[in-house]
């Protein structure tokens, strides 16, 4: 895919600092990126986190593989190249969310080492959160849970370049955090997660936000673990 470099540009920057929005929102803006085989667990595990977070009063919004490729990217394949692309736009797009001072949960495949390096990379460069969770459920038991039969098509031949079967999945080596799906069940792993992110100090107390805007003292707050 040839990319065409954008020219006479100029980056506008905002009159409102991140961290105004954040203590708004009550939370620190970061990108929550779940990789891990086909059928691993990773949407289920999102949609669940994204349920749980805003249940308490945040918001979080999931950034789904099969959901973009429905717009934002359908005009991608499946080859190395268009994989590429696809994480490339992702994790712009999550970063954007990220500094609005969203909880963001992007969850894809993302087989290659160096799409995830490189999403890490420019969330870091901007100052914002990058938690990488290895989704490190068994390929045997991604086949035994796999919805739409991909793996035995694939196995078939039906499907060519699939994750896993005849194209390779390179895991995570120093991740955030290691969750599967083999021995726990959602509710179980959103809580790992929001252990994490409440111990990493992406929540922000209702007592920093008085002491941020003195004049909000005394407003009751719906968040909290």
């Amino acid at each position: 895919m040839v990319i065409t470099k954008a020219t006479n540009i100029t980056w506008h920057c905002s009159q409102v600092e991140r961290g105004e929005r954040e203590m708004i929102l009550r939370q620190r803006g970061c990108t929550i990126w779940l990789t891990g085989l086909p059928s691993s667990g990773k949407s289920t595990t999102a949609f669940a986190l994204e349920h749980e977070l805003v249940r308490r009063g945040y918001t979080a919004y999931v950034l789904d593989g099969d959901n973009i490729r429905h717009g934002l990217n359908k005009d991608l394949g499946f080859s190395a190249k268009d994989r590429e692309e696809n994480i490339r736009r992702i994790a712009e797009v999550a970063k954007l969310f990220a500094d609005v001072g969203i909880i963001t949960i992007a969850s894809f495949i993302s087989p290659y080492k160096k799409e995830r390096e490189f999403a890490r990379r420019i969330h870091q460069e901007s100052r914002l959160g990058f938690v990488e969770i290895f989704v490190n459920t068994p390929i045997e038991v991604c086949e035994m849970r796999d919805p739409k039969n991909l793996y035995r098509r694939a196995r078939q031949g039906e499907i060519k370049g699939f994750t896993g079967v005849d194209d390779p999945y390179e895991p995570p080596v120093d991740p955030e955090l290691v969750i599967s799906a083999e021995s726990s069940g959602p509710e179980e792993l959103v809580g790992y997660i929001l252990d994490f992110l409440s111990e990493r100090g992406f929540f922000i107390s209702e007592a920093d936000v008085n002491l941020a805007f003195p004049a909000s003292a005394g407003r009751k707050s719906s968040k909290g673990l």
